[in-house]
């Protein structure tokens, strides 16, 4: 197994100026990558948080040519690190969007990409409402990229919510697990350290989950902090609530070490599932 390398988190406010939130980004990127990051990684929708969904698509291309793709590209192949971009908006045509994220090589390479499965429809507690399915088309494949140090399932954000996704992407060979996320301030306080320490413990692998933060245009309100979680569920960074960014070491050994200690991928059992409880229609 490889030995250990360096994440960053980076951690963004984004707003509707594309060319802004790529300065701002790329910046901490930067500043990550001479503090020894190996692998920068990014949060979902990093180039741009757009509430008018019209403003948006007149503002999204396809992948071919996509600014803020080519940003990342350059810069990764400048830099020579690995890049998470956790999302970007993709046009496919039509009016219709993709919430993609993407892993870029070394030399600037799309090495992986993955559409975000579960798409986050919901009425809040604290009045506040979303429907991003009337934005996006939500993805139907889930994805394991190769890193040199390991396999990387890639996810994000409310795609947290739904344990057999990661219990699958662990099975077949993930070690860590990306959550690249825009978390709600409310749901954030409440259940983001939880859930990402609940993934880690339950798979074994270290969870990667660069996250916006602050508030944005249209009311939407982001939770911030970042985190690293090692494979036994302690939290090795956290980002906090100001934009910058958070490293931390990981050490694919942890990943064996916890999956021997508790060997819970190896127990598992199928199973017949329950009869419904509901009538019949």
């Amino acid at each position: 197994m490889a030995g250990p390398f360096t994440v960053a988190c980076i951690q963004t406010n984004t707003g509707s100026d594309v060319a802004a939130n790529l300065s701002a980004a790329l910046s901490f990127a930067r500043d990550a990558r001479d503090a020894g990051a190996d692998l920068i990684a990014f949060p979902e929708v990093v180039a741009l948080i757009e509430p008018d969904r019209d403003a948006l698509v007149a503002q999204t291309g396809g992948e071919d040519g996509h600014e803020a793709l080519a940003a990342f590209s350059g810069f990764a192949s400048a830099s020579g690190a690995w890049l998470l971009v956790g999302s970007l908006t993709v046009g496919l045509g039509g009016g219709r969007l993709a919430n993609r994220s993407f892993l870029l090589d070394p030399d600037g390479k799309v090495a992986a990409r993955y559409d975000k499965i579960h798409l986050f429809d919901v009425d809040l507690p604290d009045g506040k409402s979303s429907r991003e399915s009337d934005r996006y088309e939500a993805g139907e494949t889930a994805v394991l990229a190769q890193l040199p140090w390991g396999g990387l399932g890639m996810t994000v954000c409310y795609d947290l919510r739904f344990p057999v996704l990661y219990w699958k992407l662990a099975r077949a060979g993930a070690d860590f697990l990306a959550v690249p996320s825009a978390f709600t301030r409310t749901t954030g306080r409440a259940h983001w350290h939880a859930l990402l320490k609940a993934r880690a413990i339950e798979t074994g692998c270290y969870v990667i989950a660069p996250a916006q933060c602050g508030d944005h245009a249209g009311g939407r309100e982001s939770y911030g902090h970042s985190l690293v979680v090692e494979p036994w569920g302690e939290i090795v960074a956290d980002g906090g609530e100001e934009v910058g960014f958070a490293l931390a070491e990981i050490d694919p050994a942890r990943v064996l070490e916890a999956r021997a200690a508790l060997p819970a991928l190896k127990n598992a059992r199928r199973y017949d599932p329950p009869s419904s409880l509901r009538p019949a229609e």
